[in-house]
């Protein structure tokens, strides 16, 4: 009988001006990792896992799980010669992972998940260190970059570039009888979250897709068709994450809320009867509009400890003409419906748009203002421009989009309205969040 396949798993390091563990974890890559764990022998190896032996007596965590990584002052890349901000990498030192290779027979095969184009320097480094030490490692790349930017993720000489959805490509190049693994799925693996040692924090989604076009978002245009996952796998995943005494779940669903009749009231009436002890979070920004008192009520009872809201801009017109996912004043009923069942206003957060092409259409100041007159927090959510969005595409003319570096959320406010006007809004930001800590909750917002 022919030995099976030794897999390594890779969440590769950050190149970036700034990364902090906002619940990150690698769900894609742990899902695929359970398609292929009854034909191969898999080892994970997560740069971004705080909880590692080596560093996690350094690196503390919130009472909600999230942290800094770990960290070093690098040079910049000189697409960054202007932009006034260190640039550091994020994750286990590289002599680790090269310590790691030595330690270890050759692998297999390698595979490396991807998120944000624009960090893909760390994958470049993972690429590099793997071809010295294991060149007969067959490498793999996929996630977000591969599929947003293809011909780009091809130049980081990955043998395979999963640059789909559809992974026949990687069963191929795996040697793994794709119709085998057909039968095998067919009862339901959750992810591999059995490669950690130590879990305290995870990610689930109940839906995948999302139904919505806004114009600046990737995945309306490009992902997956909107959909929900079956209520069965779903209690699957969080019934093995319990079981691994995991405290806090964070959704990475992009339209958490949409038909929730269909599986987020079942879900969460499921944690309810069953008083499971969970706190969970919503860091992908929740559809304000969405959000009506039962939802409210029962997302609370659930376990709820943060609200993440997407208002993006006050401006009606801002929001017509990029999607029109939210109409601004159901902000404030928002809010109210989860004031209203005792959820805390100080654990409230709504994204502004800090870069967008169209921020005078966008009337960021006034945004910040109506977030605060309601007595929550507001966060900046820097500008990304990606490639084949309709408002990636306007800047085009201050950025090479060709090069992922310039797709950088740090880089591009700062390249499009200028240091002075960033740090204003951030200066901004700062006076009305610490406002909020001077008033009487139940004065806040009329």
């Amino acid at each position: 009988m022919r030995s099976m396949k030794r897999i390594l798993l890779i969440n590769p390091p950050i190149y970036d001006f700034s990364a902090y563990d906002f619940w990150l974890k690698p769900l894609g890559l742990l899902r695929v990792a359970a398609q292929l764990e009854p034909f191969a022998g898999l080892t994970l190896y997560d740069y971004l896992d705080r909880l590692d032996p080596s560093v996690s007596d350094a690196m503390p965590s919130d009472m909600y799980g999230r942290g800094h990584f770990p960290s070093q002052s690098i040079a910049k890349p000189p697409q960054f010669a202007k932009i006034p901000r260190r640039f550091h990498r994020f994750g286990l030192p590289r002599e680790d992972f090269n310590n790691f290779l030595a330690e270890n027979p050759p692998f297999d095969a390698a595979l490396i998940q991807t998120t944000m184009t624009y960090w893909y320097p760390g994958a470049a480094e993972v690429i590099g260190d793997l071809r010295r030490r294991c060149p007969e490692t067959k490498i793999v790349l996929g996630g977000f970059y591969a599929q947003a930017c293809p011909q780009h993720a091809q130049s980081l000489g990955a043998d395979i570039v999963i640059s789909t959805s559809d992974l026949s490509p990687l069963y191929d190049g795996l040697g793994i009888d794709g119709g085998a693994i057909e039968a095998a799925s067919k009862q339901y693996r959750p992810p591999l979250w059995s490669a950690y040692p130590l879990l305290k924090t995870a990610a689930i989604t109940l839906t995948s897709g999302c139904p919505f076009k806004c114009t600046y978002c990737w995945q309306g245009t490009f992902g997956p068709p909107f959909g929900h996952r079956p209520i069965e796998h779903c209690l699957q995943d969080i019934e093995l994450l319990l079981s691994r005494s995991v405290t806090d779940i964070a959704f990475y669903d992009d339209a958490l809320l949409v038909e929730p009749q269909a599986i987020l009231i079942p879900f969460l009436r499921h944690i309810i009867d069953n008083r499971l002890k969970i706190n969970l979070h919503t860091p992908n920004a929740l559809h304000a509009n969405l959000i009506t008192p039962q939802l409210a009520e029962l997302m609370t009872e659930a376990g709820f400890k943060t609200f993440y809201l997407g208002y993006e801009s006050s401006s009606e017109t801002f929001h017509r003409e990029t999607g029109g996912k939210i109409v601004p004043n159901r902000l404030k009923s928002a809010v109210e419906s989860l004031i209203s069942c005792g959820f805390p206003r100080k654990n409230i957060t709504a994204y502004a748009i800090l870069g967008h092409p169209q921020t005078d259409l966008q009337q960021l100041a006034d945004t910040m203002h109506f977030a605060n007159d309601l007595g929550i927090h507001v966060t900046l959510a820097d500008f990304s421009p990606i490639p084949g969005t309709p408002d990636g595409e306007l800047c085009r003319k201050y950025v090479d989009l060709d090069e992922p570096l310039n797709h950088n959320k740090t880089a591009f406010p700062i390249t499009f309205l200028g240091f002075d006007k960033v740090n204003q809004f951030k200066d901004l930001r700062h006076l009305l969040n610490n406002s909020l800590a001077t008033c009487p909750n139940e004065t806040i917002g009329g």
